[in-house]
């Protein structure tokens, strides 16, 4: 257990934190399998206007350091790939 006022501040301010992490991570991963579950479907098109939707929260999740950026690169890679 932190002693002093500034080790507490920073438990909290890290909890925070992590919770604004795991929300970026959600939400991009829960775009790309929006995406994978479209093309499943065979819904092509809908999959195509969803994309830059995954887009942002790639970009969004690099942006605040969740994912590296050629992690970022490499998934909305990826998604080209699928969605040709």
């Amino acid at each position: 257990m932190a002693n002093s006022a500034s080790a507490k501040k920073y438990i909290r301010s890290s909890e925070k934190r992590q919770e604004l992490n795991d929300n970026y991570r959600r939400k991009y991963r829960e775009a790309i399998k929006k995406i994978a579950e479209l093309l499943q479907e065979g819904k092509k098109k809908e999959a195509l206007e969803y994309y830059p939707t995954a887009q942002k929260a790639i970009d969004k999740a690099v942006k605040r350091g969740v994912i590296k950026k050629n992690t970022g690169a490499r998934k909305k890679s990826n998604l080209v790939k699928k969605l040709k």
